[in-house]
């Protein structure tokens, strides 16, 4: 169950279809996506692929160019269809097509150009060999009803998961979420529908687990800060389509505003891809130190022989050239930012509040921190949505207490909403359904986290990074699923197909996002757990960021529906005009 395999088989067949000779490539937004983060544009070249076209900004043109082979590989939307009616030649579509689609394609082909057309189900991005996303950054209409777009599309992605891998999996879904619910029971109906295409799946003994999870199931882990590479530049930089955008960084050089991060290009990446803060910094220094004393021996030419040594070797020096100049600017970057905004002493924070148990202290530090203008107000934001998510049914919860110094920081009332978004999103009332009792053991009440912290702490015993403590609750879920313990009444099969033997193959999709500390989570598993692969998906890779931009997205529509008139009762300081909406956000929270 590698994706990145699975979607490098599909653009191979698909330019090796098209024989030798040059060929352009016709792609869509997506698609451009999809195959850039698994093939650099040299890749592509060297299978001579020479020309590279959007299909929205195309225009076809008035000379025939028979010599040039073209292959179009697009969604099969209905607006690409329109386009391709347009412009005829070679078409793979990276999911199922209709065959009215099919038939308007053909009843416009009058010269008959087209060789013959696809299905290559490569409709999702292969982030890396055990994790995917469907780069849908919104997947609520409300908090609990799915935007019917998103649906669609999320529906779409999974199905070519399953077909590309040639998989046909027993469904289990998150019986709290009547959106996992639904789409667990639209994967199975397309299935059906589809049942000659899902009608090969004889690769494993035992049929493959689809895990489905709405993301309110764990809203702790998108909050906090991270401490490995890949997760600490998605969280601080962003990645976007494994592109890093330093354009607002002060005296960079032009050909770093934007940076490329491969994997498969890059050995220093991939080798630290998952090592923590320290250990990247010691790295950095080592690569450094390396590439000075290569430089050295660069300058010693001499003889003929130094000349014939140096042009053998100079594309390696190039590119390690290439490699630490990337990767120092990006560390650099980094570095300035963790220490401008004291965020070691944030996260330490952090992970006592969601670990201890301790209130008062925990209270006491974070209020402390928020007061503080050492912090930035997104991570004072975030300190108190933990607290929130952590304390809301502790008896001394003082949420009030925390807005107020908010507002001294002078935030917007508008910002300080995300709280009371948030707990319209996830809170107590939306995990137990309102009857104050958890309908998962799974959510982070005060009671759990102790409980789970028992399990950190055995599983880092003798660990003394205190940063990277946490653990994402997805890795009980997947042991739980592994030993046969993941209660149906919980996380129940869909139909009357059960499996009790432990599964072979897991694949966990999460509506609303997963997490590159889920990624990683994942990885960790796949080498602990012999004999079982696991994959991991999601609509999109969630920083902390791009996690409350999807809550306020959700909570729009539905705090529409649901706003009353709230009075704030006596208040023994503020005159400003911002108190009576900070108010108002405040009684709704205590009362969510």
């Amino acid at each position: 169950m590698d994706v990145v395999h699975a979607m490098k088989l599909y653009i191979n067949k698909m330019v090796d279809d098209a024989g030798p000779g040059i060929k352009a490539l016709l792609m869509d937004k997506e698609t451009i996506s999809i195959i850039s983060i698994v093939y650099a544009q040299s890749d592509m070249l060297q299978k001579e692929v020479y020309l590279f076209e959007a299909i929205e900004n195309y225009v076809p043109r008035q000379e025939s160019l028979k010599f040039v082979k073209c292959i179009v590989f697009v969604r099969p939307t209905e607006k690409n269809i329109t386009y391709l009616i347009r412009e005829l030649k070679h078409p793979h579509f990276n999911n199922i097509i209709s065959k009215t689609n099919i038939n308007a394609l053909a009843e416009v082909d009058e010269f008959e150009v087209v060789k013959d057309v696809q299905e290559f189900y490569a409709d999702y991005l292969a982030i890396n060999s055990h994790t995917f996303s469907l780069n849908v950054k919104s997947c609520y209409q409300n908090v609990h009803h799915w935007n019917p777009i998103s649906f669609q599309r999320i529906t779409q992605g999974i199905i070519s998961i399953l077909l590309s891998l040639n998989r046909c999996p027993l469904i289990r879904y998150q019986s709290s979420s009547e959106m996992a619910k639904r789409l667990a029971e639209q994967i199975r109906q397309t299935i059906a529908k589809e049942n000659v295409l899902f009608d090969t799946n004889t690769s494993t003994e035992s049929q493959p687990i689809l895990l489905i999870l709405d993301r309110k199931f764990d809203p702790i882990t998108p909050l906090l800060n991270q401490w490995t590479y890949q997760a600490m530049l998605h969280e601080l930089l962003t990645i976007a389509n494994n592109r890093v955008s330093l354009a607002n960084v002060p005296g960079v050089a032009k050909e770093l505003k934007e940076i490329v991060l491969s994997q498969e290009q890059d050995e220093f990446y991939q080798k630290n891809l998952y090592l923590n803060y320290g250990e990247i910094c010691s790295n950095i220094k080592c690569l450094m130190e390396d590439f000075q004393q290569k430089t050295q021996q660069q300058k010693k030419i001499e003889t003929i022989a130094d000349m014939k040594s140096f042009i053998e070797t100079y594309p390696q020096f190039r590119k390690m050239s290439g490699t630490v100049t990337k990767h120092v600017t990006l560390i650099d970057e980094i570095c300035r930012i963790v220490n401008a905004s004291s965020l070691l002493e944030v996260s330490e924070s952090e992970q006592e509040l969601i670990s201890t148990g301790n209130h008062s202290e925990s209270l006491k530090r974070i209020s402390k921190l928020i007061s503080s203008d050492k912090i930035r107000n997104c991570d004072a934001i975030r300190l108190t949505l933990l607290y929130a998510l952590t304390y809301q049914n502790n008896s001394n919860y003082d949420i009030r207490g925390l807005c107020r110094l908010l507002e001294r920081r002078n935030m917007n009332p508008g910002d300080i909403k995300i709280i009371n978004q948030l707990m319209e999103f996830c809170g107590l009332k939306q995990r137990t359904g309102g009857k104050g009792t958890t309908t998962t053991p799974e959510i982070l009440t005060t009671e759990h986290v102790r409980a789970f912290t028992k399990k950190v702490i055995k599983g880092f015993r003798g660990v003394e990074n205190i940063y990277t403590q946490h653990t994402p609750v997805i890795k009980d879920l997947i042991e739980d699923l592994y030993r046969c313990r993941l209660r149906e009444i919980l996380y129940p099969f869909l139909g009357s197909v059960q499996q009790r033997e432990r599964p072979q193959e897991i694949i966990i999709f999460i509506i609303g996002g997963i997490t590159y500390e889920e990624s990683l989570t994942v990885y960790n598993l796949n080498r602990q757990l012999q004999g079982t692969k696991i994959l991991l998906g999601g609509s999109i890779v969630h920083n902390s960021k791009s996690f409350l931009d999807e809550i306020r997205c959700a909570c729009q529509y539905h705090s529409a529906e649901t706003a009353e008139p709230t009075v704030m009762g006596s208040s023994s300081h503020h005159n400003s005009g911002n108190t009576g909406a900070l108010a108002s956000i405040i009684n709704k929270i205590e009362n969510l």
